[in-house]
């Protein structure tokens, strides 16, 4: 899993996309109809000039089409605070680094929100973009990963 996600994010293998957004939405088909949109972590504006495009937004992307599911791509975005470093060292350090580098763009009264990224590390990403959802109007939301680091 470790490489197939690799090949994807630093290797520029968008075919890998396909591979992990088929089993992301197998998984969640069966409560597709709880979600009123799909939104995907974004990527700071130097990590997604450096790498081309948002390895969520691609999953993201299909997991919406694959659950009837809109995709609301604005749901949520970059504060404009640098961009977050996957190897901070711990929970808290990562919890801080986050805390604040999401904001909500979209209204999203009462829905509830499936969030996709590709990697849940320490969960620090999904908890500031689902505040970030939240604090937009979101009744509910959950995250979906392909995979989880231990």
């Amino acid at each position: 899993m470790r490489e197939a996600v690799h090949q994807l994010k630093y290797r520029d293998v968008r075919v890998m996309a396909p591979v992990l957004d088929s089993a992301m939405a197998e998984r969640m088909l069966p409560r597709a109809g709880d979600f009123d949109v799909v939104a995907a972590v974004p990527l700071h504006r130097s990590r997604l000039r450096e790498r081309g495009f948002n390895q969520a937004d691609l999953l993201a992307r299909e997991v919406s089409g694959r659950l009837g599911t809109p995709l609301e791509r604005r749901a949520v975005v970059p504060s404009g605070a640098g961009p977050f470093q996957a190897k901070s060292a711990g929970v808290e350090e990562r919890l801080a680094a986050v805390s604040e580098a999401f904001v909500h763009r979209a209204r999203l009264d009462g829905m509830r929100v499936l969030l996709v990224d590709d990697v849940c590390t320490t969960g620090a990403t999904l908890e500031a973009c689902a505040g970030a959802l939240k604090a937009g109007g979101a009744a509910m939301v959950w995250g979906l990963t392909f995979a989880r680091e231990l």
